[in-house]
């Protein structure tokens, strides 16, 4: 399940393809860099500030999180940023945020908070979908927090579980590199920061999140399959960006919000509005989660 949201508009097809480019996406010159390096210094621009710190994306049901983190510098619509789109999605607010954040004696830290993620089903080709966290990279970002609302093979894990992401399945058949550019995905989900939200919260658990592409739900089988391979959750997210923010030199967190059991572990039928109602509902205590475990990031 999501990211697991279902666009706004009419149906879309399946097949999706990016549009080629023969320079490797690690070269400063491949066109989404320069799309990427545009992008971010339009965003410093409107913000004043010099460089962001931390980058978090937000998924279904985060998006309280941004309140949470300290003063806000600047808001934009994200389609005034060049490479970034309006939300095609309900739930995601379709803007760009700078935030001040840190304690009152000590330095001031900056935060990018991108509430207008592009998922890879929105038809517009992975290098839109990695867009957020290249932008991110080139403004100066060393961490990039992804957070997602995701369907849940535990039953114990009912839905409002906020669960740590320790490793990820890529099953959505792409990446978000090309070209002779291999990167090591070995330690892709930072311990370092996961030691830091065991510390905010030592009862949150861990898991590993397989990404599909959407933006049909999952079926029985699949799920089945997707535990077998040993995923505990399923979305339509964070996967590809995970990937990208690796190979720009990131440290990168991901925490995913069970906003449902995936097919065939419940017996009720799946909905965009079940996941709008569960991140709803736990909006307030996982925005003062995510708000705590950042803050602590940044400045430690």
């Amino acid at each position: 399940m999501t990211e697991h949201s279902a666009p706004t508009g009419g149906g879309m097809s399946q097949h999706i393809t990016a549009a080629p480019e023969t320079i490797p996406t690690n070269d400063p010159e491949a066109p989404a860099n320069r799309l990427a390096a545009e992008a971010a210094s339009a965003l410093l621009e409107r913000a004043g500030v010099d460089s962001i710190d931390l980058a978090c994306t937000l998924g279904s049901g985060w998006s309280q999180a941004a309140d949470r983190l300290g003063e806000t510098v600047c808001e934009i619509d994200a389609a005034e940023i060049p490479g970034f789109h309006a939300s095609a999605v309900s739930g995601h607010s379709g803007t760009l945020r700078i935030v001040r954040t840190g304690d009152d004696d000590g330095p001031a830290h900056h935060v990018l908070v991108v509430a207008a993620r592009t998922h890879y089903y929105e038809g517009r080709g992975v290098d839109a979908v990695a867009h957020g966290v290249r932008t991110a990279a080139a403004a100066g970002a060393k961490t990039m927090v992804l957070t997602n609302g995701c369907g849940g093979l535990r039953e114990e894990w009912a839905p409002g579980t906020a669960v740590l992401i320790s490793d990820h399945l890529n099953l959505t058949a792409t990446s978000s590199l090309r070209g002779a550019h291999f990167v090591d995905m070995t330690d892709l989900y930072s311990a370092r920061i996961r030691g830091i939200a065991h510390e905010v919260d030592p009862s949150l658990p861990e898991g590993v999140y397989a990404q599909f592409p959407g933006p049909h739900y999952e079926t029985p089988a699949e799920v089945r399959m997707a535990g077998t391979l040993g995923a505990d959750l399923v979305g339509m997210s964070t996967a590809l960006e995970a990937i990208a923010a690796r190979a720009a030199g990131m440290e990168v967190f991901g925490i995913s919000l069970v906003t449902n059991q995936a097919a065939g572990i419940s017996p009720q039928p799946l909905s965009h509005q079940e996941v709008i109602d569960a991140g709803r509902e736990a909006a307030p205590r996982i925005s003062t989660l995510l708000a705590e475990i950042i803050t602590r990031t940044v400045t430690s």
